[in-house]
């Protein structure tokens, strides 16, 4: 079983590995194919690689663009079977850190809590791979103020790691709504690029296919590259004409600041796809997850 284990995580790997590359390739081909439509001038970078290209060009498939994504690979059961979501966290959790647990067991439709304990990270793993568990939610905290959110997606990753911040329990919410437990409609706002879409994936299939009637909304608005959480539940008025929104909470803010081709127990050996440096705070105008007015 583990033989097979380190075989299926080996493909997976390979698999993405040459995912950026036929992306690359699939790219040139479309802006040679733009340039020959217009009957414009081949980009100077493709001049070298025209002739190659255009051989290839015409064996494309026109209903398919030709290219497995890491939606095909690890989401490839979303939308046909609901997740199976399991919430956890640090060693050692303060009272508040577990309030904050089982605040977010009622985020996720088809969620279960677990106390932490003194398993590892490894048994717990492997508990979800046995039990199919689709995705492992670790929640840390510091000095009691929950400030990290792990989602682990099973079985062979990818792992994003976000850091948390002004973080408001539901009961520490005024005039706090009543939590409804229909599967949500999700909003995103501002993650237009490459790695906000990565981000938004990771996001969006930890939560089932909602029906057209649920009243339950969840939304994830990327600002400066703080992701707001904001949950709501809303009805019509007596008229029927506007909508009166209720906050139900709880509230917070994400940061992302890595993404690894790998589960959280192979955090050392897994690949990392995306980092965030410190050296990256140079460019101030540059936003990772949404493209700026200048692009």
């Amino acid at each position: 079983m583990l033989r097979r284990q380190a075989r299926l995580r080996r493909e997976y790997i390979y698999r993405k590995s040459i995912e950026d590359r036929e992306r690359t390739i699939l790219e040139k081909k479309q802006k040679l194919k733009n340039a020959l439509d217009d009957n414009k001038q081949i980009p100077t970078d493709l001049q070298n690689d025209a002739v190659d290209l255009q051989k290839t060009l015409d064996w494309d498939d026109k209903g398919a663009d030709g290219l497995t994504t890491h939606i095909d690979d690890e989401y490839k059961w979303a939308g046909v079977e609901d997740p199976k979501i399991m919430v956890t966290t640090s060693r050692d959790p303060s009272s508040k850190l577990k309030q904050f647990a089982k605040e977010m067991k009622l985020i996720f439709p088809n969620s279960q809590r677990i106390n932490r304990g003194n398993y590892e990270i490894k048994q717990i793993i492997e508990a979800c791979r046995a039990n199919d568990v689709t995705d492992l939610v670790i929640l840390h905290e510091h000095r009691g103020v929950p400030d990290g959110l792990v989602v682990c997606h099973l079985p062979y990753g990818p792992t994003a790691y976000f850091t948390l911040s002004n973080v408001i329990m539901r009961h520490d919410i005024p005039d706090v709504g009543t939590m409804s437990e229909a599967y949500p409609h999700l909003i995103f706002n501002k993650l237009t690029t490459r790695l906000g879409r990565r981000v938004m994936n990771i996001l969006k299939y930890l939560f089932p296919v909602p029906k057209e009637e649920s009243k339950r909304v969840m939304t994830f608005a990327n600002e400066d590259d703080f992701i707001s959480y904001r949950h709501h539940v809303y009805k019509k008025s007596e008229e029927g004409k506007d909508i009166e929104l209720s906050e139900v909470g709880p509230r917070f803010e994400m940061q992302l600041y890595q993404i690894i081709l790998g589960t959280i127990d192979t955090k050392d050996s897994a690949d990392v796809e995306w980092v965030y440096r410190p050296y990256m705070n140079t460019a101030k105008k540059r936003k990772f997850l949404a493209e700026t007015e200048d692009e």
